[in-house]
């Protein structure tokens, strides 16, 4: 099928890109890889009079380590991601769940900031960037602000970013070894009907949970972190966790899974994802 005609911007600079939004308003859309995007707009389900693509701004793309931070430009690719050395010593949950996404050229070609704003609520970055406590750095014409991974998530395909603006970089704090994501994934797509990942802290002896694929909007299981809290992890304490991984939820149903089987998912893919934490060598 063929997309509705369009006009094509291509800035060097954020400024440029901001400026252009704020010309074209309501017809203009980012495009950040576009996987999500340009299959929508050839099956009409969108209709952009204006494409603005980030592609050429150098500023938005890499890894880099910042005050005690790792900074992650929102059109690194999923393929960078996965094969950052950077990330593999100081905050391998990135690494380890970029290589669940697509295949070989999704993640060679698609960004980690197209994901997180098209907020696709089967997506994988969602969960990690709970569960990572991340903050995402957003620019618009009235400057720049950062946004918690728990307040960027508003509803599906719905994100606290404004029109005009632009999320430019992830900021995530360098996390110990015990991390973990673990996922069960319609197969013909990839997206997952229920992704968990898993950040310990074991000095702390608390445990944050993101979860992705089983609601409208991704969330951190907060009754499971509680139950955790200050608890020796145990088969039988991360059993009794995991059973409240969809409490209070309202999960998803539609043709590849039951909202029933969700949940289902939801407590046994956290009950794996903390094992593997816990224990990676053993799982």
């Amino acid at each position: 099928m063929i997309a509705e005609s369009f006009s094509y911007h291509r800035p060097q600079r954020l400024d440029e890109a901001i400026r252009l939004l704020q010309e074209h308003g309501d017809s203009a859309k980012v495009l950040a890889g576009g996987h999500s995007l340009i299959p929508a707009m050839k099956l009409k389900l969108a209709r952009p009079g204006v494409l603005v693509d980030l592609a050429a701004i150098d500023q938005l793309s890499g890894i880099h380590e910042a005050d005690g931070s790792l900074r992650i430009g929102a059109m690194t690719t999923h393929g960078a991601i996965a094969q950052s050395r950077l990330l593999a010593e100081q905050c391998p949950l990135l690494p380890q769940a970029a290589m669940h996404i697509g295949d070989r050229q999704v993640r060679n070609w698609g960004t980690v900031g197209g994901s997180l704003v098209h907020a696709d609520p089967t997506a994988d970055w969602p969960a990690v960037m709970l569960a990572l406590d991340a903050t995402l750095e957003v620019v618009g014409p009235s400057g720049s602000r950062d946004l918690r991974a728990d307040e960027f998530f508003v509803d599906m395909l719905q994100t606290a970013i404004a029109p005009e603006e632009i999320l430019i970089a992830i900021r995530v704090r360098p996390t110990p070894a015990s991390v973990a994501y673990v996922k069960t994934e319609q197969k013909a797509s990839g997206f997952a009907l229920c992704g968990v990942a898993v950040v310990l802290d074991s000095a702390a002896r608390t445990a944050r949970v993101g979860i992705t694929g089983v609601a409208p909007v991704p969330y951190r299981a907060s009754r499971t972190e509680a139950l955790l809290a200050g608890q020796t992890l145990t088969a039988e304490a991360v059993a009794k966790a995991a059973e409240a991984a969809a409490d209070g939820i309202d999960a998803l149903g539609d043709i590849h899974a039951s909202a029933e089987y969700r949940r289902h998912l939801a407590e046994v893919n956290t009950r794996r994802a903390l094992a593997r934490a816990i224990a990676p060598a053993d799982t």
